[in-house]
Formats: structure tokens, C-alpha cells, sequence
């Protein structure tokens, strides 16, 4: 017979837990292709201090693992199993299991999350814990599980990803889970911590940075989503132009996100599956440039130089994203957030500055400045306007 005893045996200790439940749920957002699907998520938010790992297998087994100042708590609810509070006459959790919770961590089993609506009842079969400064884990000393069974209390089948933590494992779960080949050298990067990087990512799903993957994560990320119609100015809802254009090139323009101050980013081309598309963009003013190859760069562009405006207009670092710093002190950390959950590789700023810079340069002489059709006279500026110590040979039309 397996139980909560022997899990707790097997668990490591809270740092090397709370890096694979991260491991876990970067390597489900990026292998998925849907994010409402995705089992393993983290949440660095839970609450004031406190981050929660959280499995939801969508057949009614879920388990939080939620870490605190005050320690860890590892709540587990196996619907199938006899000590289900919904397979006892009283609808109460099986005596013993949460008896000796400390008081430090009780109060995290209160969370809505963790109980059905309209019924009172803690979705709970198994439950471990682990105050800050103590050496093992610790579970209900006093539980008298049913017999009959080899996983009376569900722990063996909801936490062995977590007893288990090799590449290995893991790599058989997600192919057994998708349906697909895993390479194995890809879930050993992300286990042991190491950034997403574009070949890791089209390693793990090639249609991970697809329009239509990114489109749907940030549907499923409220907080991505509001920083890009912010800060970001590239609001997704504000698809209606203030004015037709048309390209020299001939290639077909289908606007995908505003601004507020009356800018219109469009995907240049046919909508080719998994194919990019370069992303223009056009002010209220009548100037236009290329910003990005496709709508990941476009979006990484967003989130890293919120900026961008001002490096068309001439200015560099440490000038250029100054002003927004200040306003903003806390955007390395809400970049970094943001790339993690949209499951942007990171980059540092110079990186961006420079492909926006490529990008724009070819904007003119690729046949990307639009013009009103009807109109004479109707062709945007161009945007780009380089520093004199940085025009030498680069083309930018007066």
C-alpha cells in the first residue's frame, strides 16, 4: 500500500520542489497547445507573499502545492478514492488527515479555490505540509486508511511527478499525455531551471509561437493581456483602423491590435499556418515602419521596449525607456513575468533595439511604406530616423 507516509519520504525539500513545479508547468504551457487544457500551472500571485503550483487533470483530481512565508502546504483531492469527503455520509474530510495542520498553514485549506460551489465540502484526500526551518515533510498522524486499496488516499497517482522528478518521467507523462514525441533533452533544460530559448521551444511544440498560439495565451493571461492594451499599446481590441492602406509591395494587411493614441499594428501577408508574418505599424501622423518579423517579436518588442517610439525617433540607451523606468520601476520584474507567461524567450533590451532596427530599416526598400488607395499624394513617412553616427551606409529616406 502507497500513501501520503511514503510520498512524504520522497518529496525534496521546498526550493527543489517549487523548481520543478515551475519546470513542470513551463514545459505543459509550451508543449499544450491550448492553455485552458494545460494541468500544471504556477502561480507567482497567489496572494500577498505566497505562490501556488496547481494540477487539474480535468477528470475531477487536482492537487495546490502553496508556498508561504510560514511554509508549504500540499492539498490533494482524488475524486475516485474512498476517503473522498463526497464518499462519506457526512460530506467531511476523512479524520486525520488534516488534524494536525499547523496553525501557521491551516488557514490556506479556506481557499474558494479548494471547494466546490454551493457545497461545503474541502476537495481533500491527501494532505502533506512543511513549516519554514523545519527538516521533513509532515502529514496526518493519526489516519486509519480504508483497506482494499494500493492508493487509498490518491497520493501515489496525483503526486508522482513529484516523487519521481526525472526527465525521464516526465518526458513519458507529456508523451503519454499529448500524444507526441518529447525530446528528452528539452525537459532536462527546462527541469534544471534554464531560460526558454526559441530552439527549445520549437523543440518542445513547433507551433508554440504561432499567431494563433500566442493569440490564445494571452486570451487565457488576463495580465498580459492588460499590460499589452496599457503600457504595452498593442490592444488586441482595437482592430478598426482610422484610414484603408495598402502596400507597394502588393501583400495584404490585416490589422490585429491599436494604441491609444490612434496606431494600428497589421500582419503583412497571407495567413500561411505556423508561418510568420511581418508586423507594420502606422501612427495618426501618416508615418509607418516594419517593428517586427512577426507578431512574437512584435509582442516581445512590447514587453522589453515599451519605448520603441522614442529608438525610431533617434534615441538610444541610457535615454531611450528612461521616462518609463521611472514611472515604472517595477518593469524588469513585470517584463520578466510577462515573457515567462506568453512563453517569450528572453532577450535583453540591446537585442530588441537592434532587430527593430533591421526591421525598420528594410521598410522602404522592401515595399512596406503604405499609401491610402485613392488618394494622391497618400504615402506615410517613414519612421526610422537614425542617429548621424549611426547612418553611415544605412538607408533612411529624408
Amino acid at each position: 500500500m502507497s500513501t501520503v507516509h511514503e510520498i512524504a519520504a520522497l518529496l525534496p525539500g521546498p526550493a527543489e520542489l517549487r523548481s520543478h513545479l515551475r519546470g513542470l508547468a513551463v514545459l505543459e504551457a509550451t508543449i499544450g497547445d491550448d492553455p485552458q487544457f494545460c494541468c500544471h500551472t504556477f502561480d507567482s500571485a497567489w496572494g500577498p507573499g505566497e505562490e501556488a503550483a496547481l494540477m487539474d487533470n480535468g477528470s475531477g483530481d487536482d492537487f495546490s502545492v502553496v508556498f508561504t512565508p510560514a511554509g508549504v502546504l500540499i492539498r490533494g483531492f482524488d475524486h475516485e478514492s474512498e476517503m473522498s469527503p463526497y464518499a462519506t455520509d457526512d460530506e467531511q474530510v476523512w479524520p486525520g488527515v488534516i488534524d494536525d495542520v499547523p496553525a501557521a498553514l491551516s488557514p490556506l485549506l479556506d481557499a474558494p479555490a479548494f471547494r466546490d460551489e454551493g457545497i461545503d465540502a474541502l476537495r481533500i484526500t491527501v494532505c502533506l505540509w512543511r513549516e519554514t526551518g523545519d527538516t521533513a515533510w509532515r502529514t496526518g498522524s493519526g489516519i486509519d486508511f480504508p483497506p482494499g486499496s494500493e492508493d487509498p488516499d490518491g497520493s501515489g497517482f496525483l503526486f508522482h511527478l513529484l516523487a519521481d522528478r526525472s526527465p525521464e518521467a516526465v518526458q513519458a507523462h507529456f508523451e503519454d499525455y499529448y500524444e507526441r514525441p518529447v525530446p528528452l533533452d528539452a525537459v532536462r533544460h527546462v527541469l534544471a531551471g534554464h531560460p526558454l530559448t526559441p530552439a527549445i521551444t520549437a523543440a518542445l511544440n513547433p507551433a508554440a509561437l504561432s499567431e494563433e498560439a500566442l493569440l490564445r495565451r494571452i486570451a487565457a493571461h488576463p495580465g498580459a493581456a492588460s499590460y499589452l492594451a496599457g503600457d504595452g499599446e498593442f490592444d488586441l481590441a482595437r482592430t478598426d483602423p482610422i484610414e484603408r492602406i495598402a502596400l507597394p509591395n502588393g501583400l495584404a494587411v490585416e490589422p490585429v491590435a491599436g494604441c491609444s493614441a490612434g496606431g494600428t499594428h497589421y500582419l503583412c501577408g497571407p495567413a500561411v499556418p505556423g508561418g510568420p508574418r511581418p508586423v507594420l505599424y502606422t501612427d495618426s501622423e501618416g508615418r509607418a515602419s516594419l517593428i517586427a518579423e512577426s507578431l512574437a517579436e512584435a509582442l516581445t518588442l512590447a514587453v522589453v521596449l515599451p519605448s520603441w517610439h522614442d529608438a525610431l525617433a533617434g534615441f538610444r540607451p541610457p535615454a531611450l525607456g528612461s521616462d518609463h523606468l521611472d514611472d515604472h520601476p517595477d518593469h524588469p520584474a513585470v517584463r520578466d513575468r510577462l515573457l515567462a507567461g506568453l512563453l517569450l524567450p528572453p532577450v535583453t533590451e540591446r537585442e530588441v533595439l537592434d532587430r527593430l532596427l533591421a526591421t525598420a530599416a528594410r521598410t522602404v526598400p522592401d515595399g512596406f511604406l503604405p499609401y491610402a488607395p485613392g488618394e494622391e499624394d497618400s504615402s506615410f513617412e517613414p519612421m526610422l530616423q537614425l542617429p548621424a553616427e549611426e547612418a553611415g551606409g544605412a538607408h533612411v529616406s529624408p
